[in-house]
């Protein structure tokens, strides 16, 4: 199958079903807060897109690319998959049965907005991830000729990708007006750490140089803190 048939039907496929996991739980497309969600996500994903499949399509080929080939890596992403459907689909429920506002009142706009800012931001930031390094690829492996990338993001810490993602993942409840599934989403923090440290592990054997780059930069996940 071409780069552009893949893409079209990664589309096709998964605005739906990612639609429907947000406002079939809902009971209503007037849930504003998922059309928002999904504003906040899919434009900078079709921009950047756009951007590589004409600058860059081997990049967009491994962001495609699904299968590990790291067995722990394996068992880590088939925890990550059911949280990821749990974790979404409780908003709208909450919507739907209006469990946040009866028990801890209605989120301020204020809270929402900023949610919805900083969530941007941190998807921004994991593009400006790929821009720096051509090499992120969605599995973990290591390419043909790969260097160590150690500029830009990557000077603050070793997985800036990780971090945007982790970011992205905690505000995403409050963007969708949810205080109940904050603890569903937080469940992804042991997840990423665990993928994180496997990730480490085997770049320290297979990629030249990367152990003097931990050396160099101290903080795997959060600057000044891990």
């Amino acid at each position: 199958m071409s780069l552009k048939a893949r893409l079209i039907l990664r589309v096709v496929v998964g605005m739906p079903v990612f639609a429907a996991i947000l406002f079939v739980p809902a009971g209503t497309l007037r849930f504003w807060q998922g059309w928002t969600l999904m504003g906040l996500m899919f434009t900078p994903m079709f921009i950047f897109v756009a951007y590589f499949y004409k600058h860059d399509p081997e990049l967009l080929k491994r962001r495609l690319e699904m299968k590990e080939k790291v067995g722990a890596q394996r068992v880590i992403m088939a925890f990550m998959m059911p949280v990821a459907v749990v974790a979404y689909l409780l908003p709208g429920f909450d919507y739907r049965f209006g469990w946040s506002r009866k028990w801890l009142g209605p989120e301020p706009l204020w809270l929402t907005g900023s949610a919805e800012v900083l969530f941007l931001a941190a998807l921004l930031t994991a593009y400006r991830v790929v821009v720096v390094n051509r090499y992120a690829s969605r599995t973990i492996e290591v390419a043909a000729g790969q260097p160590v990338i150690s500029t830009g993001p990557y000077a603050v810490v070793r997985h800036p990708m990780y971090s945007a993602m982790l970011l992205s993942l905690l505000l995403a409840p409050l963007v969708l007006g949810s205080y109940v599934a904050v603890a569903a989403f937080a469940l992804f923090i042991p997840i990423i750490v665990l993928r994180l440290l496997n990730e480490e592990k085997v770049l320290r054997q297979e990629l030249p140089g990367y152990a003097e780059y931990c050396e160099r930069t101290r903080y795997r996940l959060i600057p000044y803190l891990w």
